[in-house]
């Protein structure tokens, strides 16, 4: 059986679709003052505001060094800040600052803008095939890494 070229597989669509993803979030975050990934992090702390360095690198699955980096980089910008954690001194906790808590809201909108722009021309049942078909592929990829 003929292979397709590289450029007309699935593969490399994924691809091409994930960076222009991130272009348009990374042109949208920049307006706001984050840098790709940083309403990720934030968005972990929205949710449960202290939680452990290392418990963010487990929610965000990626490495600690990485996680680490943008710490750093967002602790500089007054988004968060890190405490020792009462019970055991080994532990760094990351906490909101004020200017962090207050970006939820236009990440929140970013996020929706960027969704309407992904399905846009799609019916509600062709976004719900497409939703599970994107399940569906993460699947396979987490199951065979």
């Amino acid at each position: 059986m003929n292979q397709p070229p590289e450029h007309e597989t699935i593969s490399f669509l994924l691809v091409q679709i994930c960076r222009a993803q991130r272009n348009v979030a990374n042109e949208t975050l920049a307006e706001i003052g984050l840098h790709a990934g940083q309403e990720l992090f934030l968005g972990q702390l929205w949710q449960q505001d202290g939680l452990a360095q290392s418990q963010i690198v487990e929610q965000m699955c990626v490495q600690p060094p990485t996680v680490s980096k943008m710490l750093d980089r967002m602790e500089r910008s007054g988004l968060v800040l890190r405490r020792p954690d009462p019970e055991d001194s080994r532990i760094s906790r990351v906490y909101l600052t004020e200017q962090g808590r207050n970006l939820q809201q236009g990440v929140c909108t970013m996020w929706d803008q960027l969704e309407k722009k992904i399905v846009e021309g799609l019916s509600v049942e062709e976004r719900i095939l497409l939703r599970r078909l994107l399940l569906q592929v993460h699947e396979n990829l987490m199951r065979h890494p």
